[in-house]
């Protein structure tokens, strides 16, 4: 699957390969709360994002077709911390740019904006920009 958390780790191999980080702040994302991705998101849609497992797809076919949740936004291990981490760098990096402690702010996990407030959609499952 495209969106796995490993690519992201190559990302940020090349970013330091490449000695880019010499160029800029690097920050650790904190994890955003459940409350926060509830701003945009259907509380039961970020409940159950939480909740489910790879090793409990079988017993909740019925709300993962609820939640667009299979083909294109498959479950895998520590899906809702990935969630949380992406989203609460996207709310530290608005709130950065918004108090003028940087000009430029970039998440390379983040820009995930096909998620809708009661489903996944595209790769994207917590929408980040909107609620960034």
């Amino acid at each position: 699957h495209p969106m796995k958390p490993h690519r992201l780790c190559m990302t940020h191999h090349l970013v330091m390969g490449y000695e880019l980080h010499k160029k800029m702040e690097i920050y650790r994302p904190r994890k955003a709360h459940p409350v926060e991705l509830a701003q945009f998101h259907s509380e039961d849609y970020v409940d159950f994002l939480a909740r489910v497992t790879p090793e409990h797809v079988s017993e909740n076919l019925q709300q993962l077709q609820r939640y667009n949740l299979g083909e294109d936004c498959p479950i895998f291990e520590g899906l809702f911390n990935f969630c949380q981490i992406y989203t609460g760098g996207s709310i530290d990096g608005a709130t950065r740019l918004n108090h003028g402690l940087c000009d430029i702010a970039v998440n390379w996990a983040g820009g995930l904006h096909h998620a809708k407030k009661r489903e996944a959609s595209g790769f994207c499952y917590i929408n980040d920009l909107v609620l960034a």
